[in-house]
């Protein structure tokens, strides 16, 4: 079931990577994008009449099933992390479709979210275990989440015309990430028999962080080249859900403490790598 379930995963990679490139391209165009590199509510409406956009939208939304598939079956420490593969896939996809040489520095960058990703996933697929799952958990993810969504709820609406690219992806990966874990547990839980208020409660909530998180990755687009974006929803994301999945639904319990080192060493190459990309690519060094 793991196989099967990283085999999902992976293309579920692809998916976002072509989703991601499609949408971007259709982004870029829009007007206000390229006087603000932000986006309004009337220009994010505007996007669902790009048939480009509403291509990548289609391929996202496969990814996201194929994805929500492997959660199901095996831990969300094991395939959460596999999406960092687009990473690779969107940075080629993007250079070619602006003509742009990927540069060395940005090897490096990519190189590195990948090696610390593909290192953690190596390293808690021998150790991740799934737990039952009881409401108090449910409900400390759903807190957790609550109180993030407000709060960027508020720094959307009050920051959002200073903000750049990276804290756009930020914010869409610390909310995607908690929306995996929910699914996760929501999935669990069904699997159980546990259908509750509860559960239902959480699934409401995690549309709200879905709308909301896409909104910033539409503006992460509009300020931003894609691979940027794919690298930090494919390490933030990751991160996110991982500490959820250790802390909250104990799926490393019987990791011993090298492999937590391992595991917080791996999760650091990845994030440096992000934070590399955001100041050595080629579209944003040239665009200073």
């Amino acid at each position: 079931m793991r196989g099967i379930a990283i085999a999902l995963s992976l293309l579920s990679a692809v998916a976002l990577a072509f989703g991601a490139q499609f949408q971007n391209q259709a982004v870029g165009k829009t007007e206000e994008s390229a006087e603000s590199k932000r986006l309004g509510l009337r220009a994010v409406l505007g996007l669902l009449k790009r048939p480009r956009w509403l291509t990548g939208m289609a391929f996202l939304v496969g990814g996201a099933l194929l994805q929500i598939t492997a959660l199901t079956l095996a831990p969300l420490i094991v395939v959460q992390p596999i999406g960092a593969v687009a990473l690779a896939i969107t940075s080629l996809l993007n250079a070619r479709s602006t003509k742009r040489r990927v540069t060395r520095s940005t090897w490096v960058a990519i190189s590195l979210c990948t090696f610390g990703i593909a290192t953690f996933v190596a390293v808690a697929s021998t150790v991740a275990k799934e737990s039952h799952l009881d409401d108090g958990n449910l409900l400390q993810i759903l807190t957790v989440l609550v109180g993030i969504l407000l709060l960027f709820g508020m720094g959307f609406f009050t920051f959002a015309k200073r903000a750049k690219a990276i804290t756009y992806i930020l914010g869409a990966g610390i909310l995607y990430g908690f929306v995996a874990s929910l699914i996760k547990a929501v999935v669990q839980r069904l699997a159980q028999g546990d259908l509750t208020l509860l559960t239902v409660v959480c699934a409401l909530t995690t549309g709200l962080a879905v709308l909301l998180g896409g909104w910033f990755v539409q503006n992460a687009y509009a300020s931003g080249p894609p691979d940027l974006v794919i690298a930090g929803l494919t390490v933030v994301d990751p991160m996110v859900a991982v500490l959820v999945g250790i802390i909250v639904l104990g799926e490393a319990k019987s990791a011993n403490p090298f492999v937590l080192i391992t595991f917080a060493c791996s999760g650091l190459v990845a994030i440096t790598g992000v934070w590399l990309l955001s100041k050595v690519h080629p579209e944003l060094t040239t665009s200073r």
